[in-house]
């Protein structure tokens, strides 16, 4: 049975409108994949704490060493990248804040990047250690900045989670979003329409 991790950071829940195109993903991949199921990771209904010099020391020290916030840090870690495990398919509702990705996705990003667990570090660079499958990223943004120099989201993503071994991404954007209604709008129909074109798949020998 297939699963997809979706994983949302709007500040403003499934109002928002990165959070609404991975809605619509959704519905369609259950329609694919009607024996599937969904997990969901609301980083706005349920925020992570900032990484903290404490955590770290606590993901590397001996079991029997780690003090009772260490062993909780450790375990919301552990909770975190079981769920990336068991997706064979992860959808990201990303938008973009001040030019970067909300500070509650770059928690999680800082609980699941665990050197030995998650990824590897080698000569020639770190190395996923994750069985992986496809990775759907839908960024909603104010103004238009796919293709520029201030898209800071679109190679921060490629390399983040390429750095866990995956090797499928696909990006839908939705700009222009604060620039009047009809631009808003118009860009959000047009990433839908992108929507209905994704190719789907899943984590190799998953269905």
């Amino acid at each position: 049975m297939p699963t997809l991790l979706v994983i949302k950071a709007s500040l403003f829940g499934d109002d928002g409108q990165s959070s609404q195109l991975a809605n619509a993903f959704t519905s369609r991949w259950r329609e694919q994949y009607p024996n599937g199921q969904v997990l969901c990771r609301d980083l706005a209904a349920d925020p992570l704490p900032h990484l903290t010099a404490e955590a770290v020391a606590g993901f590397q020290a001996e079991a029997t060493e780690r003090s009772p916030t260490q062993q909780a840090s450790l375990a919301m870690s552990d909770t975190l990248i079981a769920e990336l495990k068991q997706a064979d398919a992860v959808a990201v509702a990303l938008p973009m804040y001040n030019f970067t990705v909300p500070s509650t996705f770059k928690s999680w990003m800082d609980h699941v990047a665990r050197a030995g667990v998650t990824f590897r570090y080698t000569e020639a660079g770190p190395k996923g250690l994750l069985e992986t499958g496809p990775l759907y990223v839908f960024c909603a943004r104010g103004g238009r900045y796919q293709g520029t120099e201030n898209d800071t989201q679109t190679r921060l993503i490629e390399m983040f989670f390429g750095m866990l071994g995956f090797a499928e991404i696909h990006f839908t954007y939705a700009e222009g979003l604060a620039l009047g209604e009809q631009a808003a709008a118009e860009a959000v129909g047009e990433a839908r329409e992108r929507i209905a074109l994704l190719p789907l798949s899943v984590r190799e020998g998953s269905q």
